[in-house]
């Protein structure tokens, strides 16, 4: 059995944080999206994996080089779409493969559910159907996948994990996998539904906060670095090495820290929080359900919950990001949401900041100011 994961898309849905990431490779508790995907097939016995990359395709195939496993690393140079992607990896496939999504969270129950059945697909009840195929079913077996319809007949959804044999790159005419997969149900070779145990999928930049939780419900506890005998370190919490918690910090959780990062003192980290390699956490602060990216500072009397912030990024005394509701346009399509801040890479603010259902643009710069920010701000901005 092989595995194919298209990894080559860019993710325009979850900008600005694909700025300098393939959605793919956008860490969630502190690892690539793709790296638990990988995780699953090897723990279903499948090694034989090739990866289809493309936009910013450097890190995904410097990623690959790093692991243990040798993958199959096949270029798509233009991102046409799915199938056209698929039809880059056609002359390595030698019989039976999986078809993956690398921007997907599938666990290896799941996997291991679909691998040995011949034209298969995983699927899944999604709250929000249409922004995904919406699968019909007769008798167990898809009547129809109807492509991000405007009214869905159902909630079962497609996950775009497929298992296929080498006969599927007949049915391919366009450039979208489930184009071709309804030409295969038209011409009458079955495709059998499976009901997938978990999968989660990003469609916006907020769902990755869901997506974290997910990934830190079974986190192992094991510190790498010191704490101060005055902190208090409850719960499930992994400290990388490097990293030091000042005393009279408080960390709950399930909560990653990466490597060489400074915390406290006096700071409170509640569940739910991965922060990233090299973060500074000045004293005071408090940081909750959230994804903190490398290399960022955020000073004292802060408080960052229920939001997600880039790489290299500089957050000035008192800043505050809290969660509230709102409509935002996304590629155009008005967009119901609810967090705090997505804050792309390299943003700065001023003291006193105050975000809420606000999502800012990579090298954007922000004066303090007491009133609240919820809105989109475009890369590279000065708002004063």
């Amino acid at each position: 059995m092989q595995a194919v994961i298209l990894a080559a898309g860019e993710g325009k849905r979850v900008r600005p944080l694909t700025w300098s990431w393939p959605k793919a490779m956008i860490p969630v508790a502190n690892r690539p999206i793709i790296a638990y995907t990988i995780d699953a097939l090897i723990t279903n016995g499948i090694r034989d994996i090739i990866v289809v990359v493309g936009y910013r395709r450097e890190q995904v195939t410097r990623f690959l080089n790093q692991l243990d496993l040798p993958i199959d690393v096949v270029i798509q140079e233009k991102q046409l779409g799915t199938a056209h992607a698929l039809r880059q990896a056609e002359s390595r496939i030698t019989g039976d493969f999986l078809l993956l999504p690398g921007d997907n969270y599938i666990d290896a129950q799941s996997v291991a559910k679909i691998r040995d059945v011949k034209n298969a697909v995983l699927v899944k009840e999604h709250p929000s159907p249409s922004n995904f195929g919406v699968v019909t079913i007769r008798d167990g077996q898809v009547d129809s996948i109807v492509e991000k319809p405007d009214h869905a007949p159902s909630f079962l959804v497609s996950t775009g994990i497929y298992s296929l044999n080498k006969d599927f790159f007949r049915f391919i005419q366009g450039n979208d996998v489930t184009e071709a997969v309804s030409c295969m149900i038209d011409a009458g070779t079955g495709l059998r539904a499976v009901i997938a145990e978990d999968w989660q999928d990003a469609i916006y930049p907020w769902d990755l906060l869901r997506l974290n939780q997910r990934l830190l419900r079974h986190l192992p506890a094991a510190r790498e670095g010191t704490s101060s005998r005055h902190a208090a370190i409850l719960g499930p919490v992994q400290l990388g090495k490097g990293t030091t918690i000042g005393p009279n910090t408080v960390i709950s959780g399930p909560v990653i820290i990466g490597s060489d990062c400074t915390i406290g003192p006096n700071c409170c980290i509640l569940p739910n929080t991965s922060i990233g390699s090299r973060v500074t956490v000045e004293p005071l602060s408090l940081i909750g359900n959230a994804i903190v990216m490398d290399d960022t500072l955020i000073s004292s009397h802060s408080r960052i919950v229920d939001s997600v912030i880039g790489e290299r990024c500089t957050l000035a005394d008192h800043t505050s990001t809290g969660s509230a509701k709102g409509i935002l346009e996304i590629e155009g399509a008005p967009i119901r949401s609810e967090f705090g801040a997505i804050l792309g890479d390299h943003v700065t603010c001023g003291s006193g900041a105050r975000f809420r259902n606000c999502i800012v643009g990579n090298n954007a710069s922000l004066e303090g100011n007491r009133d609240v920010i919820s809105r989109i701000i475009p890369d590279g901005s000065l708002v004063i």
